[in-house]
């Protein structure tokens, strides 16, 4: 709910095509973009539609055109911005990549997503205003996090499949595995205590959390099973 007492509704999705007026990918893609810096620098709250389309240089009539209101256009920035930081993520691991060489590609993409500037920038927003506007914070998780942990965990039960690993439960195992990834350096980042994270502390969080999770996953040896 705004100051004024509207309610907002979240829709991750992109708004309906408007005949030939429709926005080109490109087009949106700017508007997002523009509308992501405003929020980073002033807050969900904070933001208005108005200073969105200064800064964007659209008319507010335009923007409201494609987007009907701030809750939508907040729900755009994030899938949008989703898409790009989790497509190396989210992409398809070849099955004859090692357990470890498909970890260390996520483990490497998730730490550059949580250690970014911006991506942390819009992290405490999110936070400061969660209480407000619980909606903002479901639309958050269910664009981002949620769907880096459903690939892992649907992973992992291919790897359970082909025998190469033990998980009970992928879908506890995956969590455990982004936790892991944000050890000693995540949360410092994001209160500031440490201004750009050293590429060699990068590299031994990165290390540590596949060699943790592989020892506690890794399925038993051909040898270890006849004995």
């Amino acid at each position: 709910m705004d100051l004024a007492g509207n309610s907002h509704k979240f829709d991750i999705t992109s708004p309906p095509d408007r005949g030939g007026d429709a926005l080109s990918p490109e087009r949106r893609r700017a508007i997002v973009d523009g509308a992501g810096r405003v929020f980073a620098r002033d807050g969900y709250e904070g933001a208005s539609m108005a200073d969105i389309a200064r800064e964007v240089g659209v008319s507010k009539g335009t923007l409201y055109n494609y987007f009907p209101s701030k809750a939508a256009l907040f729900s755009g920035f994030i899938s949008n911005g989703c898409d790009e930081t989790l497509k190396h993520i989210l992409t398809i691991a070849p099955p004859e990549n090692t357990p470890e060489e498909t970890l260390r590609r996520v483990a490497v993409a998730v730490m550059e997503m949580m250690l970014s500037p911006f991506r942390q920038a819009i992290y405490r927003m999110v936070m400061s205003e969660a209480l407000k506007f619980p909606e903002l914070a479901r639309a958050f998780f269910e664009a981002g996090p949620s769907r880096a942990l459903n690939y892992l965990s649907t992973w992992l039960r291919q790897e359970a499949g082909r025998g190469r690993l033990l998980v009970p439960d992928p879908d506890f195992a995956a969590e455990q595995f982004f936790a892991l990834c944000q050890t000693k350096l995540v949360m410092r980042s994001r209160l500031r205590l440490i201004e750009t994270a050293d590429p060699a502390e990068v590299d031994r969080v990165v290390d540590g959390a596949i060699g943790v999770f592989l020892k506690a996953y890794a399925a038993p040896r051909l040898e270890d099973r006849n004995s």
